[in-house]
């Protein structure tokens, strides 16, 4: 694939970071035109994108680095090359979660509602994360002998080279894509707040849960020495959001 989508003499732009840009502001874009819909207040929601983004990018490169040390042993300043890829979603969920609460309690938002207009960008935000992940080669998935089999040749990639692998990147930014439409979809027709979110996260769980049967490569940490600390996570989610279901659904109905 494009690790690298411009060079300007010694500057390089990475393919990887430059579509998390794109969809950290389009995500921002559409949370921002979902809250002047339902009248939450823009300017709280900017404040709060700009939080949750800052906290996810430093929750997901933390958790990065705290399951892949071999990576960082010759130089920690490594650790802080965030464009380079290298950021673990569930590192960055916790702690963007964590600090969207803390300041959706700040400005007095409601939260289920809240929640809910952030669902499609998180969304949006995967669906350009994992094409990024695609173009720098990481998060690949197993060897395989299919027609769709692709084949990494760049050695700036970060997959395995020459080897015809799963394009597991491109079955995840699929997942969000769908994940995306149904939730856009259900916006203005869902039956009580704070379902959108719960909506994105059984979709999100069960995208990965999917995904993950064809994932290559080190992996990080493993539960039981048998399952990826990923997939447990996305199953507790899964189970989580599901259990929440109905108890929101009777105490947050939409009036």
């Amino acid at each position: 694939m494009h690790p690298i989508l411009l060079e300007l003499g010694p500057l390089s732009i990475k393919t990887y970071g430059f579509l998390i840009a794109v969809g950290f502001l389009i995500g921002i874009a559409l949370a921002s035109r979902e809250a002047k819909r339902v009248g939450i207040n823009q300017q709280a929601v900017l404040d709060l994108a700009f939080y949750i983004i800052l906290g996810a990018i430093i929750g997901s490169r933390l958790f990065y680095v705290i399951t892949h040390p071999e990576y960082f042993r010759g130089s920690l300043l490594d650790a802080f090359k965030v464009w380079e890829g290298g950021l673990t979603f569930y590192g960055g969920f916790i702690m963007a979660f964590a600090v969207a609460v803390f300041m959706i309690k700040k400005y007095r938002l409601p939260a289920c509602q809240t929640l809910d207009l952030f669902a499609p960008s998180l969304a949006v935000g995967i669906l350009f994360g994992r094409l990024g992940c695609f173009f720098a080669g990481c998060c690949y998935g197993r060897s395989c002998s299919f027609s769709w089999a692709v084949t990494f040749t760049n050695p700036q990639s970060l997959a395995e080279l020459n080897v015809p692998l799963h394009p597991v990147q491109l079955y995840a930014a699929a997942g969000s894509a769908i994940t995306l439409a149904i939730l856009l979809l259900m916006k203005k027709h869902k039956t009580f707040h704070g379902e959108l979110a719960l909506v994105w996260i059984m979709l999100y769980s069960g995208c990965r849960l999917f995904e993950e049967l064809f994932r290559g490569g080190q992996r990080g940490d493993l539960v039981f020495n048998t399952y990826p600390a990923s997939q447990v996570m996305a199953l507790v989610l899964l189970v989580a959001a599901a259990i929440m279901f109905p108890v929101l659904k009777k105490r947050n109905p939409c009036t």
